[in-house]
């Protein structure tokens, strides 16, 4: 296991793929999620050749969690502190849901870092239904239940169809929640927190200028594709597109899709 110390934080990362390779992608987390999430994913820029780079942001499983709430620029910071230690001038950046945000978030700060940016189920606003389910979350984290919190926020991530054909996996990751330390609720509070806080940034979308390409689950809930439809509108160099019976976890529901079009939109920009 690899950290970074970043000023009194210790965030854990981790280096995958061809090392020595100029092709460098670097992926977000979504908000409960941890590195091994993109296992759909590496496989894939593995085989085309890439430098990975996966961390925790500070609050997520494997990082420090001080208290809270953070804000979206201090985790593109410490993101860009951590691929100076690495190295790396410069990369593509896939971003689920908050790592989604944070990855837009980036582009708008550190432009001169940035090749391309995708984004997956992700928002840059907030309406009533979304706050309520971030309070829903909430409450369900700081009763500290493992299973009670993983079947509580269910149904507002997974597609019906994803769910009816995985119901043994699913059990097996609501069980997985029974083993997680103590400190992953504290964490998951803070990080909520920040999405409340600071996740409106849709003023700011004008000052992406690299390729972009904009993801959304054609059946998400949490983060309906009005919201992916704002960020694409907003930037100048985008493209948008959805993936059908599909829900919130793209990565998961429809990783043969998704990797389909992140091979082809990165590719092209090689180019």
């Amino acid at each position: 296991m690899s950290y970074f110390k970043y000023g009194k934080i210790n965030l854990y990362y981790e280096e995958r793929g061809n090392l020595s390779s100029e092709k460098v992608v670097v992926f977000f987390n979504g908000v409960m999620a941890s590195t091994n999430s993109w296992v759909n994913q590496i496989s894939l820029f593995e085989k085309l050749d890439f430098r990975i780079v996966l961390h925790d942001f500070k609050g997520q499983l494997l990082s420090d969690k001080p208290s809270g709430p953070y804000t979206f620029s201090e985790h593109a910071e410490e993101t860009k502190a951590l691929l100076e230690h690495l190295k790396i001038d410069r990369a593509h950046f896939i971003g689920t849901s908050y790592g989604g945000e944070v990855a837009l978030k980036f582009a708008m700060i550190y432009p001169e870092m940035v090749e391309t940016i995708a984004v997956i189920n992700s928002v840059t606003e907030l309406d009533e239904v979304l706050k309520f389910f971030i309070k829903g979350w909430k409450a369900l984290a700081e009763a500290k239940d493992p299973e009670n919190f993983f079947y509580g926020m269910l149904p507002t991530i997974y597609h019906n169809t994803y769910i009816e054909n995985n119901l043994d996996l699913i059990k097996n990751r609501a069980n997985t929640f029974n083993h997680l330390p103590h400190d992953y609720f504290t964490g998951q509070i803070e990080l909520y927190k920040t999405f409340e806080q600071d996740v409106t940034m849709t003023d700011s979308l004008h000052l992406i200028t690299c390729p972009t390409m904009v993801i959304c689950g054609e059946e998400d809930i949490l983060k309906p594709k009005k919201f992916s439809k704002i960020i694409a509108n907003n930037i100048k160099n985008s493209e948008y597109i959805t993936i059908p019976d599909c829900g919130h976890v793209t990565i998961f529901e429809k990783p043969k899709e998704l990797n389909s079009i992140l091979a082809g939109f990165i590719l092209k920009n090689l180019l």
